[in-house]
């Protein structure tokens, strides 16, 4: 039986973006103010959202899964450090399985997670996921929904 595809997004989904910005000076927090995520090198100093490792591993044996995030345009850097990200934190379970596009409603499949409307999130084709909300407040509440669906 064919898996379901299931994409998941990385900045507030599998990445903590805050704990970047935390780690940042307050020369970069002054200089890139309101386009923190244009700071070269931030997507590196990101730590993982509470459960999400562990999550992605799981849901990665019954989906065909993918992460599917978006990169600033201005910052080519973030293209690079979000691979890095994946590498390091996700290892072979994710290798060759990330996707980079500002218009994630063009890519076909079953599941979208992701923490907000933008970049074609709310069009996708299949079910979105927002994570974060109050249905799907952290990757517990994701997991179990998504389990249900996989039986």
């Amino acid at each position: 039986m064919k898996k379901k595809i299931l994409y998941i997004d990385m900045d507030n989904v599998l990445v903590d973006f805050q704990s970047g910005i935390d780690r940042l000076s307050l020369q970069f927090q002054t200089e890139f103010e309101n386009r923190l995520d244009e700071v070269p090198g931030i997507f590196g100093l990101m730590k993982p959202i509470p459960g999400a490792i562990e999550a992605y591993k799981q849901l990665s044996l019954k989906f065909d899964t993918y992460i599917l995030s978006t990169a600033p345009w201005e910052n080519p850097l973030a293209w690079n450090d979000k691979l890095i990200w994946v590498k390091k934190n996700l290892g072979d379970i994710s290798n060759k399985r990330l996707i980079l596009s500002h218009h994630k409603n063009l890519l076909r499949g079953d599941f979208l997670v992701d923490d907000r409307p933008n970049n074609g999130a709310a069009e996708f084709e299949g079910k979105w996921i927002h994570f974060g909300n109050d249905e799907f407040p952290n990757w517990k509440a994701v997991e179990k929904y998504l389990e249900r669906l996989d039986k």
